[in-house]
């Protein structure tokens, strides 16, 4: 179940109803159990498309304090009206027709926001407190280099964020808005295509142990279980895409040895395209799943996918997943339990400065004093 936080966790999960859709469409499978949207700002779940637009999943919080003008980048707020109307927010959880299929909760924030900054681990905490026998996973949503720049509360609210979440939630998947800005596209293209690269690599992970046709259903099927075996702590995520040729996969060596390379390459695509620049060497779990068309897979290409990502992931337990389904190959990465991923860890570094700042402005600026240290040009 994807619960969207927050204008940026909102558009977030807008993008995971459309893929619930399509898998409905596509596979003819059910990937999604539900998807809310929560917002103090009324134009925000306004402008969603694919959320059901009824106030049991587009829900509204604090109107009696913001009118439904959101609270401004202030994070505290966010988390304050959130703990005031969290049941409407359980409410529509125990509603759900398929509450009793959900494996987990994955609630999805920006954190430099104010609304989804602020309520993403107060709504975990309360979550996980209401379902204790369902994980419930942050995805955070780190912020462009010009946030930082030009919204002196950015950093702030990013700190607090992320100590918050991961204080509470099973694991926290990060996800760098930077990572995939586009400089030539216009601004809502690049919003639009880097939700869509948040949400894409979840497609198959989340396909591949919900099929029932026999022949879709992998050799090693990676489940629900392996996932919820693998996310743990700091988490990031990585897909890549090589077209297949479509020529029969008994092929001589030649032809052999250039599919098994096209495996170990899109395996190191995934690594390159994470969702936030980390060292997989810090990983202590990581998972792949291989999706190709069945008569281009091998135990070779399985081999060297292991391998590579074994070369990379030194210290990580693995566990790893096929997945018969579709024309071109596809690998899907999860690296988790990631020790001090070093943005994070500059993120705190930085938001004790601005507090510690903060607070000598506020406490050390008297007039008195301040025109006292002036010289006059009067004397």
């Amino acid at each position: 179940m994807v619960i969207g936080c927050g204008q940026c966790g909102g558009r977030i999960a807008d993008q995971f109803a459309l893929l619930g859709k399509n898998a409905k469409r596509q596979r003819g499978i059910s990937i999604v159990s539900n998807v809310l949207a929560i917002n103090t700002d009324i134009a925000d779940l306004s402008g969603l498309v694919h959320v059901k637009p009824d106030y049991k999943h587009r829900i509204l919080i604090g109107s009696r304090k913001t009118a439904g003008h959101g609270v401004g980048k202030l994070n505290e707020l966010g988390a304050q009206l959130a703990r005031e109307d969290g049941d409407k927010i359980l409410d529509s959880i125990r509603e759900t027709r398929l509450l009793q299929d959900t494996d987990a909760f994955l609630l999805v924030a920006g954190a430099s926001g104010g609304t989804g900054s602020g309520a993403i681990a107060v709504l975990t905490k309360m979550i996980k407190e209401r379902f204790v026998d369902k994980p419930v996973y942050n995805m955070i949503v780190l912020p462009f280099n010009y946030e930082e720049v030009t919204e002196e509360r950015t950093i702030y609210n990013v700190g607090t964020c992320l100590k918050s979440a991961y204080g509470v939630a099973d694991a926290v998947i990060l996800a760098d808005n930077q990572r995939y800005v586009r400089d030539s596209s216009s601004i809502s293209d690049n919003f639009s295509k880097i939700n869509y690269r948040f949400v894409e690599p979840f497609y198959n992970i989340l396909s591949a142990g919900e099929e029932t046709t026999p022949r879709y259903i992998g050799s090693k099927v990676l489940d629900a279980g392996d996932i919820i075996q693998t996310l743990s702590g700091w988490t990031v995520i990585g897909h890549s895409k090589i077209a297949n040729s479509f020529l029969p996969f008994k092929l001589g060596f030649r032809g052999k040895h250039a599919e098994t390379q096209k495996g170990a390459q899109a395996m190191e695509d995934a690594i390159s395209e994470l969702s936030l620049k980390c060292r997989p060497e810090d990983a202590r779990r990581a998972l792949y799943l291989l999706s190709a068309h069945p008569n281009k897979m091998s135990i070779d290409i399985i081999k060297e996918l292991s391998s590579t990502l074994r070369d990379n992931a030194k210290h990580a337990i693995i566990r790893s997943g096929d997945y018969p389904r579709g024309d071109n190959m596809g690998v899907t990465v999860i690296m988790s339990e990631i020790s001090s991923p070093k943005k994070v860890m500059d993120y705190f570094d930085r938001t004790i400065r601005f507090i510690s700042l903060d607070k000598r402005l506020s406490q050390g600026f008297n007039m008195e004093d301040a025109f006292g240290s002036i010289p006059s040009l009067l004397d």
